[in-house]
């Protein structure tokens, strides 16, 4: 490999594309097509980096296997920044398998993040342990490093386990200042705000107020029963029931909760169950059936009292009944909330990470549209949806993996 080459290459990994650019920008051979494609992106010049990157792959001969498959891997973090989750995965994984068997061990293992970190999106937690177990990052540059660790706090912030994500973060930052790459620091600095922010309102008797996901790890390893309104479950810590995919009965749960110590009338109920402003018999003699699979689906965690005025939550260890919210309740905020990341989305990769249909998450983009709180940027296919970040609004860290389709 040629000297500039070498010095694009460096330039590249420290974080400086322009002065890669200024070394190779004239250049057509493959090596410096595919450099310039790692400037672009870094630039933030994502189609004219994946146009280079393809350029490249194919300008490399037949026995330049491993120089194709980290064009491959390139693409692939050029996709995962512009929230490209339906990036075909198999040809990243194939990527992977011929760095490892060409000895290069550590672009291999930036595929493996890569990978991760899109499981990691889309709320396949368990999938994204399992390909990250195994893999022992001592060895590897710091940049690998700190890239490791964020995928690790990652995992840890939607587990609920603050301290694992802080210790994460710490050994992250670490690595990010030997790396010395001001963008990769930024990245671990701007994960670490999300400790430090409020992701949820807890209500209890009657008062809410804002707590740090350290709060509500806290919270879930005390007795209390817990209605986590972000996850749509009701726990405590021997049990969980799962309410998600039904949506009435995790209403009814909620509008409970919320008055306890108090009862809740049962026109109340049927108001905020079914959405009546005047209840009448049918709508009292559903909310009795209705009622009556609350106390199926919650037996062991609580009752559900009969009271002269409606129905009273009554947890079975006698213990506090906590409501736990989102910082910001309103129509759309599970799309919102994917949003607040300050990245461009299409509406497929937004289905693809709630776990909904595209039409429903098209219906939802453009009614956020309408009411001015989001823009769309492009036209037809190749349309994406943004919004900067909101101050104080809920994160993506409570939701539950994946939102059923509304």
């Amino acid at each position: 490999m040629d000297s500039l080459i070498t010095a694009a290459a460096r330039a590249l990994a420290a974080g400086d594309p322009l002065g890669a650019l200024d070394r190779i920008a004239l250049r057509d051979d493959a090596p410096a097509l595919a450099l310039r494609g790692i400037a672009m992106a870094q630039l933030g010049d994502f189609d004219r980096a994946k146009f280079l990157l393809r350029y490249a792959a194919r300008s490399f001969g037949p026995k330049e296997a491993v120089a194709r498959a980290r064009c491959v891997v390139a693409e692939a973090e050029i996709a995962l920044a512009a929230r490209d989750l339906g990036w075909p995965a198999k040809a990243l994984d194939a990527a992977r398998a011929t760095l490892e068997e060409h000895g290069d061990l550590a672009n291999a293992a930036h595929a493996r993040y890569l990978d991760v970190r899109r499981l990691l999106l889309i709320g396949r937690l368990d999938e994204a342990e399992r390909r990250l177990a195994g893999l022992d990052p001592t060895p590897f540059p710091p940049a690998l490093r700190a890239s490791h660790e964020l995928v690790m706090a990652g995992i840890a912030m939607r587990r609920l386990q603050a301290k694992a994500a802080h210790a994460a973060l710490t050994r992250a930052d670490r690595a990010a200042r030997q790396a010395g790459i001001p963008g990769l620091t930024a990245e671990v600095e701007s994960a670490s705000l999300l400790l430090d922010a409020p992701v949820a309102r807890l209500i209890a008797r009657g008062e809410a107020r804002p707590v740090r996901l350290e709060a509500v790890e806290a919270l879930l390893a005390t007795n209390a029963l817990v209605v986590d309104a972000c996850r749509h479950v009701v726990r405590d810590p021997h049990r969980l029931v799962s309410l998600t995919t039904r949506p009435v009965l995790f209403k009814l749960a909620r509008a409970l909760a919320e008055a306890w110590p108090g009862d809740v009338s049962r026109d109340r109920l049927v108001a905020q169950a079914f959405g009546a402003k005047q209840a009448d018999d049918s709508h009292r003699a559903r909310l009795r059936v209705e009622i009556g699979r609350l106390r199926a689906s919650l037996r062991g965690l609580a009752g559900v009292n009969a009271t002269k005025q409606g129905f009273l939550l009554a947890p079975r260890r006698g213990s506090e009944v906590m409501l736990l919210a989102r910082t910001v309740e309103e129509p759309h905020t599970a799309v919102l909330a994917f949003l607040a990341d300050g990245e461009s989305w299409s509406s497929s990769a937004l289905a693809l990470a709630l776990g909904a249909s595209q039409r429903s998450v098209q219906r939802a983009l453009d009614a956020l549209a309408a009411a001015g709180k989001i823009q769309p940027l492009g036209r037809g296919r190749a349309r994406r949806w943004m919004t900067p970040p909101l101050p104080g609004f809920a994160t993506a860290l409570l939701l539950p993996p994946p939102l059923p389709g509304d």
